[in-house]
């Protein structure tokens, strides 16, 4: 598959499983050999499955704004602004209905138009600020 290919494929990703929670885009987008390096608790496709329903539970109207998409090879790699409102348990902290904006990084490798492994890095310590698991710190004056 070319370049274009493959990024098109991750915008499908993008849009059809961190946006919308689609469970049938992770059938046709995700491999079963999937391997998700930076999300500890899931093991392959179908614990990807499983924390698809669970974050669609826990957010309401996600929104991932691609800001970069670069791609070579069997990689892509995307520069991501996520924006949601946590109306579920997020990482055990309770729901308080407060939105957050944060920014992300995601590789992608990709055989055959399927996600085969994903990476992941997201400012998470800003997530948890903005839904109020602790205080953000206060500016010096």
């Amino acid at each position: 598959m070319s370049s274009e290919d493959n990024k098109a494929v991750v915008r499908r990703f993008v849009d059809e499983i961190f946006d919308q929670g689609s469970v049938a885009a992770v059938d046709e987008l995700v491999d079963d050999s999937f391997v998700p390096h930076t999300w500890p608790s899931v093991t392959g496709k179908e614990d990807f499955k499983q924390t698809v329903v669970r974050m669609a539970k826990a957010v309401k109207d996600p929104h991932h704004t691609i800001e970069d998409m670069v791609a070579e090879g069997d990689r892509v790699s995307v520069r991501l602004t996520s924006h949601a409102t946590q109306n579920g348990d997020v990482m055990g902290v309770p729901a308080a209905g407060k939105e957050y904006t944060i920014a992300e990084h995601h590789i992608f490798r990709i055989v055959d138009g399927k996600v085969v492994e994903h990476w992941h890095v997201a400012d998470m310590l800003g997530m948890m600020e903005q839904i109020g698991a602790f205080p953000a710190p206060k500016p010096k004056s």
